[in-house]
């Protein structure tokens, strides 16, 4: 029995015919970048996709021919201060072909670039919300910090200039403070940075010593280089840490939501070393604060205890019985040097003697002893 049937090729030229009719126009296709080659001839070819629900749906093949590509790649450059990279949401107008040899195919001659901004803003704020629903944006704040953070987890990439920045600054502070800085190394942007900033945690968690502080810093960059720390996943991690986790990330402008998770944040790797200078600072003042009023309090209470021996010393030398002769009065005591304080207790012929304060007579007692009568006293 003869079997209808259409040749390949005619078949492939019925769909480009039906294609090519159905799309006449170029069109505005909104996609995820998979992957990008920009091909030493200038052209530069993609490979689009869309996700629903975490499942791929459909993909296809686009091309930027060199006479377009060049002048696409500079405007969008300039207004994400990025180039075309994986992961990225994209809006882009292209021609719709359909070739018998390659399949289907999408022409860019066009790009939005503040759909893409606008896609990474979008996804940030699907991560806060996230975030928030978790209970996970204050929970870094319920740390307790070190009073002095002296062992320190750095997460950077290791030739990055914010990172020398900050060990130069760390090292040559004024007061010649000590720290211990250890580098666990990290992708720092682009689509792998969020699963390698997260390895790099994780190693600083299962450290066999522990931390005081994990530094996570990054120096300035585009919009897009920097999307990586508005990462859900990433996020996750930092507000489960447990270890403060301080960020210094992008320029004084960028907010990420890496940064609103972290128990601290600042704008600069430098900024980041002044906030570990100045807790030691801060506890070398207190300290010298506390020498100082324990000098004071011990040199008050030195004062108190010589004012109260000089009082004593003045009662003392009240008392000698030398200051009491000085003013005139005499002191008699008898022959075994006991104070006679009575004239009865000197009977007749008993020896005694009289003190003044220039000199001592001795004598000895020849009438009765009564009160008022007086005896002739001879000196020895």
């Amino acid at each position: 029995m003869e079997q209808d049937y259409v040749e390949l090729a005619g078949l492939q030229a019925l769909l480009r015919e039906e294609i090519e009719n159905a799309f006449p126009e170029r069109v505005w296709v909104r996609a995820e970048i998979a992957a990008v080659q920009a091909k030493a001839n200038g052209h530069c070819y993609l490979d689009l996709c869309q996700s629903r629900d975490g499942r791929l749906v459909a993909k296809a093949k686009a091309v930027i021919w060199r006479s377009r590509f060049v002048p696409l790649r500079a405007y969008f450059r300039e207004a994400t201060g990025g180039d075309l990279a994986p992961g990225m949401e994209v809006l882009l107008r292209v021609q719709v072909s359909y070739s018998e040899l390659y399949g289907l195919s999408l022409t860019v001659d066009e790009i939005e670039p503040q759909f893409t901004l606008g896609a990474a803003e979008l996804q940030r704020r699907r991560t806060l919300e996230k975030l928030a629903a978790d209970g996970l944006l204050d929970r870094q704040q319920a740390l307790e910090p070190a009073l002095l953070p002296y062992r320190l987890a750095v997460i950077s990439a290791r030739d990055a200039a914010g990172y020398g920045d900050f060990r130069r600054h760390l090292e040559e502070n004024a007061y010649g403070f000590v720290f211990r800085v250890d580098l666990f190394e990290a992708t720092m942007q682009g689509q792998d940075a969020p699963a390698s900033i997260v390895d790099a945690l994780q190693a600083v968690e299962c450290s066999a010593e522990p931390y005081d502080a994990v530094l996570l810093m990054r120096g300035g960059g585009s919009a897009l280089d920097l999307a990586c720390f508005d990462d859900y996943g990433l996020c996750f991690a930092i507000a489960n840490c447990p270890v403060p986790v301080y960020t210094a990330i992008g320029h004084d402008r960028d907010v990420h939501v890496a940064d609103q998770v972290a128990f601290d944040a600042v704008k600069t790797p430098t900024a980041l070393a002044d906030r570990f200078i100045d807790a030691f600072a801060a506890e070398d003042e207190r300290i010298s604060a506390f020498g100082t009023r324990l000098r004071m309090a011990f040199q008050a209470r030195l004062a108190a205890m010589e004012q109260r021996l000089a009082a004593l010393g003045e009662r003392i030398r009240g008392a000698d019985p030398r200051s009491v002769l000085s003013r005139g009065y005499t002191l008699v005591t008898d022959a075994r040097g006991v104070v006679v304080k009575s004239a009865a207790l000197l009977p007749a012929g008993s020896k005694f003697s009289v003190l003044f304060a220039d000199g001592t007579i001795h004598a000895v007692a020849e009438g009765g002893a009564e009160i008022g009568f007086s005896a002739n006293l001879s000196e020895k």
